[in-house]
């Protein structure tokens, strides 16, 4: 990334505030809310805030569009020709969206261009590639009847996304659920609102109808509440806290018993055992882990088992690789570290740091607001060692820059320490054995399990969790799958 004077282009941005309805940017009803630089503690801009009754606008304008077949029966290839030239135009705005992303919730400006932005168009031209490969079947049937099935959308999706990945969480949602023909509703979180109209506005740019693409921002209790709860939404699919996704659920059983999918919390577990390949690189990848985001990440690997016997040596690398997780400026391209999305999450996580002392356990370093920083929501990375699963810093989620180190005592130790928890979002093993990672991989309950690496993957590889982390599937194939609903036609040929 060449160097650029991101202060002088931020300075420069106009905001937009409006959401987008019907292919139309329009003011919300309720009046609006600021959005709040936590790099600084300066307002953004105000935004336009919407109302269940912006809600009922955009589903009936997306049914309507539904509804039309200028987007739900378009041919496939020329959905593919709008949906290629929408991930052409996101590339190249590039820039835009990150500058909004980065002054919107304080992710690091070079993560933005390097990993978000590029992220998020490589899901757009994957789902896309889906397109036309999207095909029923016939069956094995008497001689007088003929059976096939076939894949139709659902109708009007609604996309609840989460404040730590605005762009590309928005992505892996609308990109699929368009792919398969629905029209969608996105409502971005109200931390981080300002990136989601511009893809709205971009897909209509690229050719795709009006109505069939809207957003409407707000908070959750009330626009998230009133989308998930609306009849005439065929699915909701939302990323988010576990509290929140149960709630996800009761909505859909008081309303139409629409289709669900969550993806949730985590409580990550590393395993690093005494027979791991390259200590230096397993810690090196550890603290990106954690550290990476600023910790707020679903599948932080914020659990780190690590094997008696080499306990000592990776506490002492990974103490090492983590200075180089230092905090400061996120439109500095050098920054790896920016503050936290709100001063709100800020004390969220300093609470933990609290807690995680009073319940005995040793602070190794950090946790605390770095100095020169007061003005933000900062918090340098911690670690606590001395952690048995027992304590509360081990098993709840903080979404923050805070590691615990949990000794551990051989295999059959680290497949129970690594279970102890409600989540099963994702897992990485660390080891020389091949029969000790299939057995570790078989063993522990997680939906994406990273041997030897952790947080790498591509397109093809389905992320999403176990247990109280969710049981949808985001990316790959059957991600665009999910967004269709199959019928079955038997035919009684007279």
């Amino acid at each position: 990334m060449s160097a650029t004077n991101w202060h002088e282009k931020a300075a420069g941005l106009a905001l937009e505030t409006r959401f987008f309805i019907g292919g139309d940017l329009v003011e919300g009803t309720g009046g609006h809310f600021e959005t709040i630089n936590p790099a600084n503690g300066l307002v953004l801009a105000a935004v336009s805030q919407g109302t269940p009754a912006d809600i009922d606008r955009a589903v009936a304008d997306g049914l309507k569009a539904y509804k039309s077949g200028a987007w739900s029966r378009m041919a496939p290839r020329d959905r593919m020709t709008v949906l290629y030239k929408f991930a052409d135009l996101v590339e190249a705005n590039t820039e835009l969206f990150a500058l909004l992303d980065t002054l919107d919730m304080g992710k690091p400006i070079s993560d933005m261009i390097n990993i978000d932005v590029p992220g998020s168009v490589h899901c757009i031209r994957y789902t896309t590639e889906v397109i036309d490969k999207m095909t029923g079947t016939t069956t094995a049937t008497p001689d007088n009847v003929l059976h096939y099935t076939t894949r139709e959308p659902l109708g009007v999706v609604g996309a609840i996304v989460p404040w730590n990945y605005p762009l590309m969480m928005a992505i892996w949602k609308v990109a699929p659920a368009l792919a398969a023909g629905n029209s969608v509703v996105l409502k971005p979180a109200e931390q981080s609102p300002l990136s989601a109209v511009h893809l709205a506005r971009l897909f209509v740019e690229a050719g795709g109808p009006a109505g069939v693409f809207n957003v409407v921002n707000g908070p959750g209790e009330t626009v998230g509440r009133a989308l998930a709860l609306h009849n005439d939404v065929a699915k909701v699919s939302f990323t988010g806290s576990t509290e929140v996704g149960k709630l996800m659920l009761q909505y859909a059983g008081q309303s139409n018993m629409k289709k669900v999918a969550l993806e949730c919390g985590g409580k990550t577990p590393q395993v690093l055992m005494a027979d791991l390949p390259d200590l230096a690189t397993a810690a090196k990848t550890a603290a990106f882990g954690i550290y990476g985001n600023m910790g707020e990440v679903c599948n932080a690997g914020s659990r780190l088992l690590v094997d008696r016997k080499i306990h000592d040596e990776f506490l002492y690398s990974f103490m090492r690789e983590s200075e180089n997780f230092v905090p400061g400026d996120p439109l500095n391209e050098e920054t790896n570290m920016g503050p936290l999305v709100t001063f709100e999450q800020q004390k969220r996580v300093l609470g933990y740091i609290d807690i995680g002392k009073n319940e005995g356990a040793s602070l190794a370093f950090g946790g605390n607001v770095p100095q020169g920083l007061e003005k933000g929501a900062y918090v340098a990375p911690a670690l606590f060692t001395g952690v048995n699963s027992d304590m509360r810093i081990a098993r709840e989620e903080i979404f923050g820059p805070v590691a615990a180190i949990i000794p551990i005592d051989g295999i059959e130790n680290a497949i129970e320490v690594a279970n102890d928890t409600i989540y099963g979002l994702a897992a990485g093993i660390w080891t020389s054995n091949l029969t000790t990672a299939h057995r570790l991989a078989r063993e522990i309950e997680a939906g994406t399990v990273w041997v030897n690496c952790f947080d790498e993957g591509d397109m093809t590889q389905p992320f999403g969790g176990y247990k109280q982390s969710g049981s949808a599937r985001d990316k790959c194939f059957d991600t665009v799958l999910a967004y269709t609903q199959q019928k079955s036609t038997w035919v009684k040929l007279v």
